[in-house]
Formats: C-alpha cells, sequence, structure tokens
C-alpha cells in the first residue's frame, strides 16, 4: 500500500552530486542532449547531424546520471531534469549541470523533476540571466533545492507504479496513432 510512511524534506545536495568528470583524451563520442519533451537523447538523434566538434572539456554522463539544462522552453519553463536512460555512457556540454545520486531511489526522482512541484524553488532563488533562453542559477543554490520524499521502499514502489501508468499510455498511443493510419 502506498501513502504508509512519513516523507522527509531534503536537500537536493544531500542526495545527490555535481558530477564534474571531463572526457579527457575524448575517450567518450557519443553526445548527448537533453530535450524537455525527449529527454535524454543522442544529440545526432535530436539534431540529425552532429553539432559539437571537440568534446573533450564536456562532462562525462554515465547511465542514471541526471542532467539539468537551463534552457528555458514553453514545456520546461526553468528548464528539464532529466535521467540518462540510455544505457549507455555518452558526454555533454558543461553548460548543463550533471548529477548523480545516493540513498533514493532514480525512477522516483525523474519523477518529482517531471512535475511542476520544484519550479516555486527556481523562480525564487535564479533569474534568466544574460539571455533570455536560458534560466541562471548558482550551483549550490541549485543544490540546496528542497525535495520531500518518502522511505526508500516507498520511493521505489512509487516509481515502479509511474513507470507503469508511462508505459501503459506510450503503448496504447502507439496503438491508436497505427489504428488511426490504417
Amino acid at each position: 500500500m502506498l501513502g504508509t510512511g512519513t516523507w522527509e524534506q531534503r536537500k537536493l545536495g544531500n542526495i545527490a552530486s555535481k558530477v564534474n568528470e571531463k572526457n579527457r583524451n575524448s575517450e567518450y563520442r557519443t553526445v548527448l542532449t537533453n530535450s524537455a519533451t525527449k529527454g535524454i537523447i543522442r544529440q545526432t538523434d535530436y539534431f540529425d547531424r552532429k553539432i559539437a566538434q571537440n568534446v573533450e572539456n564536456y562532462y562525462i554522463v554515465r547511465d542514471q546520471y541526471f542532467i539539468y539544462n537551463p534552457r528555458i522552453s514553453v514545456s520546461a519553463p526553468y528548464g528539464p531534469i532529466r535521467i540518462n536512460r540510455l544505457g549507455i555512457t555518452g558526454v555533454m556540454s558543461p553548460l548543463y549541470v550533471v548529477f548523480s545520486v545516493n540513498n533514493i531511489d532514480n525512477v522516483f526522482l525523474e519523477y518529482f523533476f517531471k512535475t511542476s512541484f520544484w519550479y516555486k524553488f527556481m523562480y525564487e532563488n535564479g533569474d534568466s540571466g544574460a539571455r533570455a533562453d536560458r534560466f541562471a542559477i548558482k550551483d549550490n543554490t541549485f543544490f540546496s533545492m528542497p525535495i520531500t520524499i518518502p522511505e526508500t521502499k516507498e520511493q521505489a514502489r512509487i516509481g515502479k507504479v509511474l513507470d507503469r501508468v508511462d508505459n501503459l499510455i506510450a503503448a496504447n498511443e502507439y496503438n491508436l496513432k497505427n489504428a488511426l493510419s490504417i
């Protein structure tokens, strides 16, 4: 049964660590991007061509790492925060904030960042910066973001339920799309 435990408020920095590992010697070549609508995706799949040339100073993004993209869009007014679920290690521009989490269920946190619950914190603690298409927030401020979480087992159960619902919706959309094209 969901909702039986107590929830506590923690700072993102207490459950996550910023990743500063650079792609020295260009060991990794797969450049990733963080799309508000498609999540983490290969840059070549998103733009239909290779954009990045020199990736030596890019951050290494391992499977299950989170990425914050400060690019503002209609569907992500403070930029999207998504998880690398591709099952590969790639690299991302230093314009992004890459972080890994400890002692929290990744899927639960992924769905938290798909909500708007964290927008108020961003609104109150950052600004749109010099560029109108980017949201500016200092790293130490970003990692002070409060996140309310249940105990670990309940996080996993909630994440699993939300994943199943998403998969069911995707399957129904696919079936409907195919039925309409007949």
